[in-house]
């Protein structure tokens, strides 16, 4: 059936039937649930190409992604794009992942915008003051952003309670008798990673205790630098008794340098990494902070963008989920 067939149907013009089917909002409620039902029954399908030009869309929404090496081996990274994927396929839309680098990145969101290539973009890796963020809502394009910023500007974000992660770590960290704990984190120009920090120096000076500033280390975003920065941690004297890293893939490389220096873990110094190891080769049970759900985080971050689409307001697309510390083997008492 086709859909001049379908209107002749329903005894309604083409053109209801037409703005039924792709969701404009002048046609009422009752009417838009008579021709679903009607199309559904008849076992009617929409041209997609057709429906695209009909409502002006692409069905494609995209992500400028400043990839790292060890993205494409990250299952969490994989997860979350997993999510997206699953949400768009299922409303017939389509994931593109445009790669960039940090130097041409705001070049790639120009290119897109003014090329009209997407539907509308996901920001990830958000940082404290994002330059795209900005851009993206001066020349008003639809965008979510996966992390918040400091900008002032009303916009759709989707994050973690980065502040939370944190205190529940230290708390735990608290219980077990350590005052001597190090903090290894992502660049600070990331949103999330000085979120992490202030939260962290917070709890410190809320217990009374003296932050070490030898016991802080940045720019730790993989493995190799998470082991580096874990090595500059046991050449303190005193070292830490405990290390929080703020982000799995410098956690992954935090783990392997202390296993390659001989220190028990759990034992000579404890350790609690944001995010999920479970697919790692670290052969330990890591204590993790864990963002749980990144499949279903995807699927989120897609329905707040389509609900964008259809209208809602960036104000009323504000979503944050509580994360939740996963203990495993490798926090234990302060080792007296």
């Amino acid at each position: 059936m086709n859909l001049k067939n379908l209107a002749q149907t329903l005894g309604i013009s083409e053109t209801t039937v037409s703005r039924a089917l792709n969701g404009y909002p002048e046609v009422s409620e009752k009417t838009r649930r008579r021709v679903m039902e009607a199309a559904k029954a008849a076992g009617y399908r929409p041209n997609p190409t057709a429906r695209s030009l009909a409502v002006g869309r692409t069905n494609v929404i995209g992500i400028v992604y400043p990839l790292l090496p060890a993205d494409l081996g990250d299952p969490m990274f994989l997860d979350f794009v997993g999510g997206m994927s699953s949400a768009l396929e299922s409303r017939g839309m389509d994931l593109v992942i445009a790669p960039s680098s940090s130097a041409n990145e705001l070049r790639s969101y120009d290119h897109i915008v003014k090329g009209k290539r997407v539907d509308g973009l996901i920001v990830s890796r958000t940082k404290v003051h994002d330059e795209r963020i900005s851009f993206l809502a001066e020349h008003g394009w639809p965008f979510v952003a996966h992390g918040r910023t400091s900008s002032d500007t009303p916009y759709a974000w989707f994050d973690y309670d980065n502040e939370a992660g944190i205190r529940i770590a230290m708390e735990e960290l608290f219980s077990s008798g350590h005052q001597r704990i190090g903090f290894i984190s992502a660049p600070l120009e990331m949103n999330c990673a000085l979120q992490r920090l202030d939260s962290f120096k917070h709890c410190i000076h809320s217990a009374g205790l003296r932050l070490d500033p030898r016991h802080l280390v940045a720019d730790a975003l993989d493995r190799r630098s998470g082991y580096q920065a874990m090595q500059q941690l046991l050449q303190c004297s005193p070292r830490p008794t405990a290390v929080i890293v703020e982000n799995h893939l410098a956690g992954v490389g935090a783990m392997r340098a202390l296993m390659d220096a001989g220190v028990d873990v759990g034992h000579d110094i404890s350790i609690i990494i944001w995010g999920s190891l479970a697919d790692s080769l670290v052969s330990h049970q890591v204590t993790t902070i864990e963002q749980p759900e990144q499949k279903q985080a995807g699927v989120k971050v897609i329905e707040m963008l389509l609900a964008l689409l259809d209208g809602t307001s960036p104000s009323e697309l504000q979503v944050l989920w509580q994360p939740v510390l996963r203990p495993g083997n490798t926090v234990g008492r302060y080792p007296h």
